[in-house]
């Protein structure tokens, strides 16, 4: 029998489900749209670093959030009206290569 903690990993999605062509687009999205301020290479511009390493230590879900309904008092805009929030989870693992 498989102990509690194993079974709710097990229960938890490992990143969002996107389609293939949706997942493109988005992917398009990060380098074009995020990259105009994030810097073309994720390397920071305007915006912070969206590198894997300036984000090892943030969760997937709280990127996501952030994506969703931007920063108040900066220049990050919420995307909620462009994307749900599967589509920004992947965003957000994306950015991460989970």
């Amino acid at each position: 029998m498989r102990s509690l903690p194993v079974l709710l990993l097990l229960a938890l999605p490992c990143a969002a489900e996107v389609a293939p062509d949706r997942a493109k687009a988005l992917e398009n999205m990060v380098l074009q749209d995020c990259g105009s301020c994030h810097g073309m290479t994720l390397k920071g511009g305007l915006g912070r670093p969206l590198t894997r390493a300036a984000l090892a230590h943030a969760e997937a879900e709280g990127l996501a959030s952030i994506i969703l309904d931007g920063v108040s008092g900066t220049a990050m805009p919420p995307w909620r009206p462009l994307l749900n929030e599967d589509e920004a989870l992947w965003i957000a693992h994306y950015l991460k290569k989970d």
